[in-house]
């Protein structure tokens, strides 16, 4: 990959940097604007969630954090790696060695007349890797499915082809892992596997990992939820206290009343961007009778610790 897509190692830290990101798609009569300058910044090592409705803007994040469509304007850097100067065989090279992922479709992961065995295999043949079935046994084992290494997809559940598309994903080794609604299409059960496996492997392995979905109840099992709304980061569901610490102190024991209480160990947290931009929460919005456009007085309180939006009426 070519030197001047680096960048300084200024920002180690951090897998994902966006700042002001802008997507814009054209056509000959209708641009759409599917990002309207958005920032995010996700951590080496973190697992976390961005959730938003549809046509908010994540699914054209996603998109662009696994290298399948290009921004439009603002930068964007992965595991310090400018994606606004990558060539063609950049992306190539990106999309086998740095980034994983897990489709809510199992046909774009699977191929259903191979063996689970066989479907793993198939990204490090591609890549040339040695010893792919030994790597390939090790990652059905990560995800549960050892006993399964030979069974054809089309002798599995939903819930297991999605285990395997899991290690479809890890088998180049990725750093980042992105998962498109990965508990969409299975049951409640199914779904609290599948976020144990991305747990796991985010704890041992050390792979950063970004699910992407509509479902907020995802607040109750991950500490960090970015949510996105008309295409800007607006908002982010924060755990006060996170799984570790309470494992840590419990030993291995997570109570029932843990997930039933979510609105007790989350808070919810307005982002405000680089340039000072707020998105206030829609309900905040109607108790003050305000809509998107209508002009506002913003001032401090009495102590000068917070702020206040007054209507010009008032």
């Amino acid at each position: 990959m070519s030197d001047e897509t680096t960048v300084k190692d200024t920002d180690s830290e951090y897998m994902i940097r966006c700042e002001n990101l802008v997507k814009i798609y054209k056509t000959d009569e209708v641009e759409v604007v599917a990002l309207q300058g958005l920032d995010l910044d996700v951590k080496k090592g973190e697992l976390m969630a961005i959730v938003g409705n549809s046509g908010s803007g994540k699914s054209t994040l996603l998109n662009m954090l696994g290298g399948l469509d290009r921004p439009s304007a603002g930068s964007l850097y992965i595991d310090g790696k400018n994606l606004l100067k990558f060539s063609d065989r950049d992306y190539m090279q990106y999309k086998r060695e740095t980034v994983g992922f897990v489709w809510q479709n199992n046909a774009r992961n699977l191929i259903p007349y191979l063996t689970a065995l066989q479907n793993v295999e198939m990204p490090m043949i591609l890549s040339s890797k040695k010893e792919r079935k030994k790597r390939a046994s090790e990652l059905l084992e990560k995800v549960g499915l050892s006993h399964r290494k030979n069974s054809r997809l089309d002798q599995m559940s939903g819930g297991e082809q999605q285990r395997v598309a899991i290690a479809i994903a890890l088998a180049n080794q990725p750093r980042l892992l992105l998962a498109d609604e990965p508990t969409g299409s299975v049951d409640t059960k199914t779904s609290n596997m599948i976020l144990d496996i991305f747990k796991e492997l985010n704890r041992t392995e050390g792979i950063t990992v970004v699910i992407v979905t509509h479902d907020v109840k995802l607040a109750n099992h991950i500490d960090r939820v970015v949510a996105i709304r008309d295409g800007r980061t607006s908002s982010e569901i924060v755990r006060k206290r996170s799984y570790k610490a309470e494992l840590d102190e419990m030993g291995d024991m997570l109570t029932q009343a843990d997930d039933s209480e979510g609105e007790q160990t989350h808070e919810e947290l307005a982002v405000l961007d680089r340039s000072g931009r707020l998105q206030i929460p829609k309900e905040h919005l109607e108790a003050l009778g305000l809509h998107g456009g209508d002009r506002v007085k913003v001032e401090l309180d009495g102590d000068g610790k917070g702020i206040r939006l007054i209507p010009p009426s008032q």
